[in-house]
């Protein structure tokens, strides 16, 4: 069998494991532990001073 060429079998057990759903994931919350920050709505003038200095720290 050359690279990449598969027989019938292999067929099946690959087209029965894509349709196999695993849910076990959704029984798990996921945790966010950081830090949330959001724009307030502050000016454009505000926002690319905040942009230089950001830029500045680097």
């Amino acid at each position: 069998m050359s690279m990449g060429a598969y027989d019938e079998e292999e067929h099946e057990r690959r087209a029965q494991k894509t349709s196999q759903v695993d849910a076990d994931f959704d029984e798990a919350r996921t945790e966010f532990r950081g830090r949330l920050e959001y724009d307030s709505g502050d000016s454009a003038e505000d926002l690319l001073d905040q942009f230089r200095k950001m830029k500045k720290e680097r």
